[in-house]
């Protein structure tokens, strides 16, 4: 980033809603629209030809998902920041953001200043977050502190958390694109669960992860 220049891709696949926010950043002398894309894929692609500083991304997308795009995106260039402006407030997809290295989340409805000031933020390679998404991470940050002894200790921290989404009813699908991995990848997670956990099944797996409070 130069000292009055901010390189800024918009990425949404909502012609209104990225012009609107293309015309919003534009008219902040600072910053520079450098391009838009309306997919993951083109996304990925105008970050490697235009080199932004921040990339604003919607999560929903229609061929690869924002987290997919994003952490494309962080692995080529880790120097590009990605801020996240989207519609999704569910932990589950935050949490997708966060591990494919999104800096940032702001939900839509956002203030006008308030998305310039997370561009700018993230540029500083500052991780920001709405209000409602602040709180949800800072409580998850909490209790992982206070639960120091993690439930199923013989699980690794990946292994856990596919066991959680389990325990919460979601199929091997919806597993794969929470946490961004291969359906062989979650298949295999879900084998060493069930081998590790002496259960026979995923229901009998079910039954073990919410006793313990997951899911």
């Amino acid at each position: 980033m130069t000292a009055d220049l901010l390189r800024v891709l918009v990425v949404d696949d909502h012609p209104l809603f990225r012009f609107g926010v293309c015309t919003l950043l534009g008219n902040v002398p600072v910053i520079d629209v450098v391009g838009e894309a309306a997919s993951g894929a083109s996304a990925v692609s105008a970050a490697a030809a235009l080199a932004p500083d921040v990339v604003v991304m919607d999560l929903h997308l229609p061929d690869i998902s924002g987290a997919e795009a994003t952490r494309n995106i962080v692995t080529s260039r880790p120097e590009t920041g990605v801020l996240m402006l989207t519609m999704a407030d569910d932990s589950e997809s935050v949490f997708a953001a966060m591990r494919a290295g999104a800096r940032g989340y702001l939900l839509k409805d956002a203030e006008p200043d308030e998305i310039v000031r997370a561009v700018q933020a993230v540029a500083r390679r500052e991780a920001i977050f709405g209000p409602d998404i602040a709180t949800r991470v800072l409580g998850f940050f909490n209790t992982a502190h206070q639960n120091i002894e993690p439930v199923f200790p013989e699980l690794t921290g990946r292994e856990r958390e596919v066991l959680a989404l389990i325990a919460a009813g979601h199929s091997n699908t919806v597993i794969a694109h929470t946490l961004i991995l291969s359906p062989k990848t979650v298949r295999n997670h879900i084998s060493s669960v069930f081998s590790k956990l002496r259960v026979a099944d995923r229901a009998e797996a079910i039954i073990r992860a919410r006793d313990a409070g997951l899911g």
